[in-house]
């Protein structure tokens, strides 16, 4: 995720993030299918996407302390 999204995701709401961690928990889903099947080469895709998907929750939790 480049700086500049991070920065949007933390002036979202806890509700919109949940719903992009959901999105892309899917996403990670569908990758890991296809990645078994062999239908993708690209293993670090998973790995960016497993980041994103901590730097999402991380930004829910500090805005529920924060709350």
């Amino acid at each position: 995720m480049k700086r500049k999204d991070f920065i949007t995701l933390k002036t979202r709401k806890a509700e919109e993030l949940a719903k992009i961690v959901s999105e892309k928990k899917r996403d990670l889903e569908l990758l890991l299918v296809k990645v078994s099947s062999g239908g993708e080469k690209n293993l670090k895709k998973g790995k960016n996407l497993k980041k994103e998907i901590a730097q999402i929750l991380t930004l829910i939790k500090e805005k529920e302390i924060g709350a």
